[in-house]
């Protein structure tokens, strides 16, 4: 009978950990790691991470990962060999006790600190379940389904900053604040904005906290409803548009381990080589004589100012 894959890695991480070359403390490879080294889908990788977690061989430390355990804790050789019943025992029911611990605010929290760290796409109620030790199966009695917990972890977040009870003096102060508000989460949760749709808006009460403050900004120039709700979505795809732009270049760090400077200096000769060749000879002389670099905090702030400097004309020429 074959050896399952998940189980194979499992097996090799162990003998890493009984020679010594991982050692209590050390951080074992991620899920994505292992897909890497190993060439497995995700789902199979993070089987793996539950099988050593199980086992007592790993442990889920919050803010740090998946590490080594204790050597009293977890067996020097192959867990399903030499640990007896007493090790098994032990894992069972702290995984009971997990389980028994288990929120829904837990469970979504930890999708929302996955996600921040590693990217949307590494967020499974499998990878979540062996994070918190954790059967899967018992999750979705608190999250029904991924996309129910993708609405929560919307309205978690969107939830971190409240509006003032007082608003700002004026329309374009209260759109400001409101956009300012926005950016910070965007980039305090890379994940954040692409998850968040346009065309079908989830109902999320905080999320549509931000709606109700726009709309509320125009109270005192007499503009309608759907003008109102014009402008917030305008706005809000202004914001959310460009904040898409922070989680790819999370993840091309992560992959590349460059920032995004960096690997503009890796491609700057071959840049050159391309826009110098005589088709593109205003983009040349731009590069030639700017100096400009894909700030993505610069660019909201200019897009915003221009923004709202476009709405204060459309505001003047449409109050009654």
């Amino acid at each position: 009978m074959s050896v399952p894959p998940y189980q194979r890695i499992a097996d090799q991480i162990r003998h890493r950990i009984s020679t010594g070359e991982l050692q209590p403390g050390h951080r074992v490879p991620s899920a994505r790691a292992i897909t890497r080294e190993w060439g497995v889908a995700l789902a199979t990788a993070t089987k793996v991470l539950a099988v050593l977690q199980q086992d007592g061989v790993v442990t889920v430390v919050p803010g740090i990962g998946t590490i080594v355990a204790e050597l009293d804790a977890a067996p020097a050789n192959d867990a399903r060999s030499t640990a007896g019943p007493s090790s098994g025992a032990a894992a069972r029911v702290s995984g009971r006790r997990a389980e028994g611990e288990l929120t829904r605010d837990k469970i979504v929290r930890k999708a929302v600190e996955i996600a921040d760290a590693e990217g949307m796409n590494e967020v499974s109620m499998r990878r979540i379940a062996a994070e918190l030790g954790a059967a899967t199966m018992s999750l979705y009695r608190y999250v029904p389904s991924k996309d129910d917990l993708i609405i929560h972890m919307i309205d978690v977040t969107m939830g971190e900053e409240n509006f003032p009870p007082e608003r700002p003096a004026g329309w374009r102060a209260q759109l400001e604040f409101a956009a300012r508000l926005q950016w910070r989460l965007f980039h305090r949760h890379p994940w954040l904005a692409p998850v968040l749709s346009l065309t079908r808006p989830q109902l999320a009460p905080n999320a549509l906290q931000h709606t109700e403050w726009i709309l509320g900004a125009f109270d005192d120039e007499g503009l309608d409803m759907l003008t109102r709700m014009l402008v917030h979505i305008t706005m809000f795809s202004f914001v959310r548009g460009i904040a898409t732009a922070f989680e790819p270049e999370q993840e091309a760090q992560r992959e590349t381990g460059l920032t995004e400077d960096e690997w503009m200096q890796t491609q700057e000769q071959a840049f050159h080589d391309f826009v110098s060749a005589g088709h593109l000879k205003r983009f040349f002389e731009f590069t030639k004589t700017v100096e400009f670099d894909f700030d993505l905090d610069k660019l909201f702030e200019f897009g915003l100012g221009r923004m709202l400097d476009g709405l204060a004309a459309f505001v003047e020429h449409a109050r009654p």
